[in-house]
């Protein structure tokens, strides 16, 4: 099971983001989330997914917006599980702690903690998710747009449409953008997380009665 701490940078001197956070978490993370994204003490939101993919989306949807130290926890949740996601219980939300204040003390403002046995090793996963984190931290807005679009599932060609610009500066702009090598990353990080999990795309998600 993953499990995401997120905990709102400078809070006392900003607007809290908490409910913006939650409404994002729930329509990313859909009916694969283990239980409804939930607002923990304060400033901090959590949830719980047993799909890699989702848990990736939520980290970097979080990071992006800049407001967030984001603690990821992979381990066992104690089973039956609660109904509010801030009862839940187990390594993965024990993890998930130690990661989120290792987070608040890292330039990317994200932060992934594991058990030792676990393989990848989280310093490993850390790794390439950093990696990932610093191409992302250096596109520029007109990168994002064409991201944006992209994502929507147009065509290059048809975004580049939509924009009002050349197919040939899209793909300029792609390229400088880090597109396609974004989504091959995305894609290997994503096989690394389910490996660490111990499970694959679609599994059930990992309880302690079950890891």
């Amino acid at each position: 099971m993953f499990a995401i701490t997120a905990d709102q940078i400078d809070s006392r001197n900003r607007p809290d983001h908490a409910e913006a956070a939650l409404e994002l978490l729930a329509r990313l993370g859909g009916d694969r989330l283990a239980l409804p994204a939930d607002r923990t003490a304060g400033d901090e939101v959590q949830v719980l997914t047993g799909d890699a993919r989702t848990a990736l989306d939520i980290v970097l949807a979080l990071a992006r917006t800049e407001q967030w130290s984001v603690g990821v926890g992979i381990g066992g949740v104690r089973a039956p599980l609660p109904s509010a996601t801030r009862a839940a219980t187990g390594d993965a939300l024990v993890a998930a702690r130690e990661a989120v204040e290792a987070a608040k003390r890292r330039p990317t403002r994200v932060a992934l903690a594991a058990g030792r046995g676990t393989r990848p090793a989280a310093e490993t996963l850390q790794a390439v998710i950093d990696l990932l984190l610093q191409l992302r931290d250096r596109r520029s807005p007109e990168g994002w747009e064409l991201y944006d679009l992209v994502e929507t599932g147009l065509t290059q060609a048809e975004a580049a449409e939509r924009l009002g610009i050349t197919p040939q500066a899209a793909s300029k702009r792609a390229i400088a953008a880090g597109i396609r090598l974004d989504a091959a990353a995305r894609d290997g990080i994503v096989e690394l997380l389910a490996l660490a999990d111990g499970t694959d795309a679609g599994a059930a998600p990992r309880t302690e009665d079950s890891a």
